[in-house]
């Protein structure tokens, strides 16, 4: 720990600080993994617990389903304004009070009887959310050296397939089992856990030297940034028009009971992507987002020819899964390596367009579910997925550019 504060001390090197080892900072990045893994859990779990919440809170099950509104709007709202704002401060301190915002709103959320005391609660969780997702890209890559950069971010997300095909199912369980409010108590169990492994194995680095500072329009100009920003929405929103509304879809194929399955499906196959993307993603990293990007319009197209057949419909949530798994790491780190210095400021814009996306997702999804039916997903998907394919190819020089062995 002494070399580490010594080099983050420097202020020259501050920004682009990383262990000389080839090895990786294994305590460190799986704290990261599991920040990322309760920050996941703890948007997603009220979706599942809904009816029991909204009768503990006294409210209807659509006002309990504003607290993953709530939360998605700070996380939307926080994200660039504090990155911005505390480019300054040191590293360690920042990150530990975003994990801090966590403990506070989930145990609100844990005695709060008050519904608006709880939709706060979610908001701040939302902002801390916000937070640590600008932060931990960078910061798992800072944690790593040169050539093993890909890989550390892909080890610090690791929590989040995790925490939607198994942590998420299996909060909604316990929460059928000890109740809604004992759930979001283990959270805060868990995040206090997590704060002393932060302590004892997570470096600290320093900030951004005052005269060092980047504003938010020369990062959105550096070459790269804006086709990784646009790979980013265009792709998660294509994800998300399907994601949010796969059960009228499968409805709409005589599968509505078999959702759970092709959730399932999708989940397993998208813990194999982010395996197969944390090996390659530091020597391939183009070549795996367009092959991603290309796993995905195939997926639809199979989804558009034949929406009927369960067979057909499994092996596509299959291959979807495979091709999304690993995009979160792709992006991250495409967005970190084009940023350089910049880059907890150039994530901070990654997790605003990918909350949009989400956001857009499920309005573009619910007007065209309402105005042309579940038919006019795939193509939509497939304008989207053939924009993303163009950007990739066209960003070879800056943004995913192609692999030069040194």
């Amino acid at each position: 720990m002494t070399e580490v504060r010594e080099y983050a001390e420097t202020p020259s090197s501050a920004a682009t600080s990383s262990f000389t080892s080839d090895r990786l900072p294994w305590g460190g990045l799986l704290a990261l993994s599991m920040a990322a893994f309760i920050t996941i859990v703890t948007e997603a779990l009220p979706a599942g617990l809904l009816p029991q919440i909204g009768a503990g809170l006294g409210v209807s099950e659509s006002s309990a389903g504003q607290l993953v509104t709530l939360y998605a709007v700070g996380s939307l709202v926080a994200a660039i304004p504090l990155t911005t704002f505390t480019q300054g401060l040191r590293r360690r301190p920042l990150l530990l009070a975003a994990i801090a915002g966590f403990l506070v709103a989930n145990t609100i959320t844990t005695i709060s009887d008050s519904y608006g005391l709880t939709l706060v609660a979610r908001f701040v969780a939302g902002v801390s959310a916000g937070l640590l997702w600008a932060l931990a890209a960078g910061y798992a890559a800072r944690m790593a050296p040169e050539h093993l950069k890909g890989r550390a971010i892909a080890v610090a997300m690791a929590g989040t397939p995790l925490a939607l095909s198994l942590g998420v199912p299996a909060g909604t369980f316990l929460g059928a089992v000890i109740g809604w409010r004992a759930c979001f108590g283990l959270m805060s169990g868990l995040t206090v856990i997590l704060i002393f492994w932060v302590l004892a194995k997570v470096p600290d680095f320093a900030g951004e030297p005052a005269g060092t500072r980047r504003s938010l329009m020369s990062v959105f100009t550096l070459p790269g940034i804006r086709p990784v920003l646009f790979v980013v929405l265009a792709y998660v929103l294509a994800h998300n028009i399907l994601y949010t509304y796969i059960a009228p879809f499968l409805s709409a194929a005589g599968m509505m009971e078999r959702t759970d399955a092709v959730l399932l499906v999708f989940g397993v196959a998208s813990l194999f992507s982010i395996w197969i993307v944390g090996v390659l993603v530091d020597r391939r990293l183009r070549e795996l987002t367009l092959v991603s990007t290309a796993l995905f319009a195939l997926s639809a197209a199979a989804l558009w020819i034949w929406d009927d057949v369960p067979a057909v419909i499994y092996g596509a949530s299959a291959v979807w899964g495979l091709a999304f798994g690993g995009c979160a790491t792709l992006f991250q780190t495409a967005s970190a390596k084009t940023a350089g210095p910049a880059a907890d400021l150039a994530q901070s814009m990654l997790v605003t367009t990918w909350n949009a996306a989400i956001a857009g997702g499920g309005l573009i999804g619910g007007m065209l579910l309402d105005g042309l039916g579940v038919g006019a997903f795939a193509p939509n998907l497939l304008v989207l997925l053939i924009a993303t394919f163009v950007v990739v190819l066209a960003a070879r020089r800056h943004g995913f550019p192609a692999y030069r062995s040194t």
